[in-house]
């Protein structure tokens, strides 16, 4: 197990793999080059690409190889940090770990470096928004709280100002999972698995495999750490007696009596330790959606178990205000209700959108398939009131099964702009418009994040 202090960067050639438009290669770039470190940054993708991060980059003196990999980059490193999403089995990473060049990653070198105390979230859904609102409560009574992982926060980019005591939250993704794996780094005093759904099944062999890499979360805590799943998950069945951590559920129905943890009864939120019950979450919300109200729900736990009042973490749950891209009202204009919602890349997320909101609604979905079933959202397309379909593998997949039962769409389209204005064309006044991929986004963009973005930005030109 490789442990890096920071006296023992100045100097080092570093290689940064996969610089990417997400903050993490970024970050790494900038840590290593404030430190002293020799960087060079290499990535698949070319120059006009990477416009932004390079951009942001120009202070520094870092070399750059683009477009391609090059052996000698990790041959001759002293250290890889590699992006997440970069797998495991690149001869590229391979050819350092002969060399003996060891790799790592943001996560892996912050958790090395720090001893503060480690909030640790995963699952295939609502992971972001579980880890916001832990966030915008512990905020309440720690300001200097910080929040990073998935949610395109590298923990590196605020290392230098962390302060002895101040929480972190992590959302972690099954990739920076892997990566941390056996590195004896991942030990979070509270950690917490959201749901587990099929996902990225185009990079595993089998969901076997992806849930070993979800339960890698809390196999490194101990007795007096804290582990929350999810009551209903059957994937999650087993993983009280697989940790040493101590076991709390939360659920969407009351739980067992002797079953400790959070659950809803109605549209209210109550947490039950050793005593009675206490009502932690109002029944009026600042964001909709019952899988919303179950996100927060599993965010007060967390909050209440690192030990905020629960008056404190009901107040905040009720003020919270959402993220971006997760089923984000963000216009109202043409007398309908404009939805965000790009970070739905699984068909149960677009599935739980659609249930959440008021008919008429439209429809926006589509894009690009990672081998996975959309018989999750054809139990409920019929609260679509129309559908229109981006172009992708996905989309005709699911033109197939609109088409065996007898469902009307628009499409596919080639491009986001065209598709919009056949939407608007074709809502009801008073209705809303959802943007609900229910896949992921290659091809078209860049990511969900700048697909998303670009979905607000031709509302608002509207």
């Amino acid at each position: 197990m490789l442990r890096i202090k920071q006296q023992d960067i100045p100097g080092l050639k570093v290689t940064i793999m996969g610089l990417g438009l997400h903050g993490g290669g970024l970050s790494s770039a900038v840590f290593f080059a404030e430190s002293g470190a020799q960087v060079t940054v290499t990535d698949l993708r070319d120059r006009l690409t990477l416009k932004p991060s390079l951009e942001k980059l120009k202070p520094y003196n870092i070399g750059y190889t683009l477009g391609e990999h090059r052996e000698e980059d990790f041959t001759k490193s002293d250290l890889i940090i590699k992006n997440p999403a970069v797998p495991r089995n690149s001869p590229f990473l391979k050819a350092a770990e002969e060399k003996g060049v060891p790799v790592e990653t943001d996560l892996s070198i912050f958790l090395g470096l720090v001893d503060n105390p480690i909030i640790a979230i995963t699952g295939s859904k609502g992971k972001s928004t579980v880890a916001s609102a832990v966030h915008y409560t512990l905020l309440s009574a720690y300001p200097d709280a910080r929040l990073g992982g998935n949610i395109t926060t590298s923990p590196l980019s605020f290392l230098s100002d962390l302060k002895a005591g101040d929480p972190v939250v992590l959302e972690l993704s099954s990739w920076q999972l892997a990566d941390l794996s056996g590195k004896g780094l991942l030990k979070p005093g509270i950690s917490m698995v959201t749901n587990i759904l099929p996902d990225h099944q185009d990079r595993y062999d089998s969901m076997e495999d992806y849930v070993a890499d979800k339960k890698l979360i809390f196999r490194e805590q101990g007795a007096k750490d804290y582990a929350i799943f999810n009551y209903q998950d059957p994937y999650q069945s087993q993983f009280a007696v697989q940790t040493r951590a101590k076991a709390f559920f939360f659920s969407d129905s009351p739980l067992p009596a002797e079953t400790e943890g959070a659950f809803l009864e109605g549209s209210a939120g109550w947490i039950r330790k050793k005593d009675k019950p206490e009502q932690l979450l109002d029944e009026e919300l600042s964001i909709p959606g019952r899988h919303n109200r179950l996100n927060l729900l599993a965010a007060g736990l967390a909050a209440s178990l690192f030990g905020l009042p629960v008056a404190k973490i009901r107040a905040s749950l009720k003020d919270f205000p959402g993220i971006e891209h997760r089923l984000e009202l963000f216009e109202h204009k043409k007398g309908l209700k404009f939805y965000n919602d790009s970070a739905a890349t699984i068909p149960e997320a677009t599935a739980a959108a659609l249930k959440s909101l008021k008919p008429p609604i439209t429809l926006i979905t589509g894009g690009t398939d990672k081998a996975l079933d959309f018989s999750p959202l054809m139990e409920v397309i019929h609260l679509a009131d129309k559908i229109f379909l981006l172009s992708g593998t996905a989309s005709e997949k699911m033109r197939k099964l609109f088409c065996k039962q007898w469902i009307a769409y628009a499409g596919p389209f080639d491009n986001l702009k065209e598709t919009l204005m056949a939407a608007v064309a074709e809502s009801q006044p008073g209705g809303s418009i959802l943007f609900s991929p229910a896949c992921t986004s290659f091809g078209m963009f860049l990511n969900e994040f700048d697909r998303g973005r670009k979905f607000k930005a031709l509302v608002a030109a509207l």
